[in-house]
């Protein structure tokens, strides 16, 4: 039988699961660029993902993501 003092091991979900963080900020995805996001995320609302301005401001957070360290296509 087991001495006791083995670590469990995790649960499959979690293997080979380690979130990303950004190389900037140390931020997982969904935190960093708060400004490029918000401004993107109000434009599509407001215009509509289509509208020239808001293309822009995808790109930008896209631009900031990549900056970070994230594959964003």
């Amino acid at each position: 039988m087991g001495q006791g003092n083995s670590t469990p091991a995790p649960p499959a979900a979690e293997v080979g699961k380690q979130k990303k963080l950004g190389i900037k900020t140390g931020k997982p995805i969904c935190c960093c660029c708060p400004d490029t996001k918000k401004a993107r995320d109000e434009c599509i609302v407001f215009r509509g993902e289509e509208s020239e301005e808001c293309k822009k401001l995808i790109e930008a957070h896209k631009m900031c993501l990549r900056d970070e360290g994230f594959d964003v296509k």
